[in-house]
């Protein structure tokens, strides 16, 4: 089992890639819907159980020789340069390879219901399954070169479930922006990559694995780069890249709108899965994010202002998956925290049980807009309480495990979080992350209440949804409420065998009680501040303030005005006009043909079948060779 050929790793690849290739080659003509779905979920729960196994063999080896590798090939072989495509199986890439394909088949699942009918169902589930199988190579990867070929095909097929019902305009724009956005961030990544290898490579390492990564790590500790520590020019860099895959400020953009995709797609790839990422990226790499102290300042930072900043935005939004988007921006951003802090445990642990709770909201709320026919506007709900009862109930469960409710999952790694930039010495962070988590507790439980509790708005009546969309609900609720629970301590053991549990100290009590009571009372005021009149009240006597969090602090605008606009200017008056338009094709390409032309022509005038004239000019070439012989 230990070396580099453990077997099983390449089956957990293969499994979901093999259900790609069912349904986007035989699919809807030979397949049908049914066998479609079956197929795609099955694929799903066999890399599910060749996890599980892996795990099982992970744990009975030593704790401190908890690695399983599998080469598959030598893939690039340039000089002195060698990458393998090697996959690596240890406590991190567990954890995530569990929660990728565990909560992967539970929306695959949950898919086979609410797809149900749709002309794309089939390429629906093919592009699914080859998500998982990019999200897998990312995590499995034993090198950042083959992270990054998952990294970017988890862009890809976000681009493609986005824009899955690319008909409506609005749809495939949305799916596009996402994309952009993503390879700004991802130009970043690569550069950080390539400079990490240049430094390593000029001092006689030549191997990019994660294990040498970590052994050569010191050597880049004195080498500078344009004047800055080159750990923490490579750090920002990588950093730079997860902002886009995460969603952090300034690319979180794209994520909001990616809402235009499926709910299940939300789900999975916008909660517990792909925007997660950039967190297992630094998490992965923490040997080099320790020798960047500043660095680690920078994510810290970003990460606060960003889980503050989009909890405002996720306030007075109407759409419910819109709440929901904004909800999970402002989680990563307490992820990055974590890892900001130096605690990426902890990180590790919100990314679990985010993905627990996030998940079920996201099906929730899919759940609620199957049984609206299609509404999405909390405004035109209310009242499903009765009309959707096993709906209402399991979404409870995310809505209180997502408010930090004590003994829920939410609760434990929300906690932890705080605890930890406290003890970091950041108190301000501290401060707007406790703020934070007050808001988080309000926009959820304004989600719930306007569409569960308060008096229908809506015409006609909602359906509860089918078992093969709230079983699969049912599995999240039960991980939503528990798995906080059981994960506090396995995890931090499983993750680092030398992890001792921290006392319980006076203190420790102290900031619990505080960011429990942030949540309560964010839970109590959403209630009251809810109410019609209320609500009224205080949006004509902040009306500036509400408009402005409404429209999201105008940020699109913002970056259309003063990036978009630009670049499209220079792109036609510049780019195409001037150097397309003018120098290459109306220079170099028309030009040149053009003189060519006309040359033509000119010779064309001397060739007119006059004899004379021809003896003439040849009795002048012979005269011009004698004179230059002579």
């Amino acid at each position: 089992m230990e070396g580099n050929y453990y077997p099983l790793l390449k089956w957990i690849l293969a499994a979901p890639l093999a259900g790609f290739a069912l349904n986007g080659l035989l699919g809807k003509k030979l397949l049908g819907e049914k066998a479609g779905g079956i197929a795609g979920s099955l694929a799903i729960f066999i890399s599910f159980v060749f996890a599980a196994l892996s795990f099982s063999d992970l744990l009975n080896l030593p704790p401190e020789n908890r690695l399983l590798r599998d080469t598959l090939f030598n893939w690039i072989s340039a000089g002195s340069f060698s990458v393998d495509a090697a996959f690596r199986f240890d406590p991190l890439s567990a954890v995530m390879a569990l929660i990728v394909t565990g909560v992967s088949f539970l929306i695959h699942v949950y898919s086979t219901g609410y797809m149900k009918g749709d002309a794309g169902f089939n390429r629906y589930f093919a592009y699914l399954n080859l998500f998982v199988f990019f999200m897998l190579t990312l995590v499995l990867a034993d090198n950042p070169l083959v992270m990054f070929v998952g990294w970017e095909g988890v862009g890809l097929c976000s681009y493609l479930l986005i824009g899955f019902w690319y008909e409506d305009p609005e749809k495939a724009s949305a799916g596009k922006k996402a994309f952009i956005t993503n390879r700004v961030g991802d130009a970043g990544f690569l550069i950080g990559l390539m400079l990490l290898w240049a430094l390593l490579s000029s001092n006689g390492v030549f191997s990019m694995d994660f294990a040498s990564l970590e052994k050569n790590a010191p050597l880049l500790a004195s080498a500078t780069v344009l004047g800055m520590a080159a750990p923490t020019l490579i750090c920002l860099l990588l950093f730079f890249g997860a902002t886009g895959k995460s969603a952090q400020f300034p690319l979180f953009v794209w994520l909001p709108d990616a809402m235009a995709g499926p709910t299940p797609v939300s789900a999975l790839i916008h909660a517990a899965t792909m925007v997660t990422a950039g967190v297992y990226m630094l998490a992965r790499l923490h040997f080099l994010y320790e020798l960047a102290p500043k660095a680690m300042e920078v994510v810290l930072l970003v990460g606060c202002f960003t889980a503050f900043f989009a909890a405002v935005i996720g306030l007075l939004q109407k759409d419910i998956k819109k709440v929901l988007a904004y909800s999970t921006v402002s989680q990563l951003g307490y992820m990055f925290m974590a890892a900001g802090a130096g605690a990426f445990s902890a990180a590790v642990f919100h990314l679990a049980t985010h993905a627990f709770f996030k998940a079920l909201l996201f099906l929730g709320a899919g759940s609620v807009i199957h049984g609206m026919s299609g509404e999405q506007d909390m405004f035109k709900m209310g009242g499903l309480k009765k009309e959707m009862p096993f709906t209402f109930l399991l979404m409870a469960a995310g809505w209180l495990a997502i408010a930090g409710v004590p003994g829920l999952s939410g609760f434990y790694s929300k906690d932890l979080i705080l605890e930890k930039v406290f003890e970091h010495g950041g108190m301000l962070v501290w401060a707007v992350g406790v703020l934070t988590a007050a808001l988080t507790a309000f926009y959820t439980t304004r989600l719930f209440v306007l569409t569960f509790l308060r008096a229908k708005r809506a015409e006609g009546h909602a359906h509860e949804s089918p078992l093969s969309m709230t079983l699969p609900m049912a599995a999240l609720a039960v991980l939503a409420v528990a798995g906080g629970f059981l994960l506090k301590d396995r995890l931090f053991l499983f993750l680092d065998p030398a992890f001792v549990q921290p006392e319980h100290t006076s203190q420790a009590a102290r900031l619990m009680l505080v960011s429990v009571a942030a949540g309560l009372a964010g839970i109590a005021a959403a209630f009251v501040l809810t109410l019609p009149k209320t609500a009224a009240a205080l949006k004509s006597a902040a009306a500036p303030l509400h408009s402005l969090i409404f429209h999201k602090f105008y940020v699109d605008e913002i970056y259309a005005f003063a990036v978009i606009k630009p670049l499209k200017l220079v792109s036609d008056k510049v780019l195409f006009r001037f150097f397309d338009a003018g120098l290459i094709d109306g220079v170099l390409v028309n030009g040149t043909a053009k003189v060519s032309y006309a040359a033509g022509r000119a010779l064309a005038k001397v060739q007119n079948g006059r004899l004379d004239l021809y003896a003439l000019v040849f009795a002048i070439g012979v005269a011009l060779m004698l004179f230059w012989v002579i």
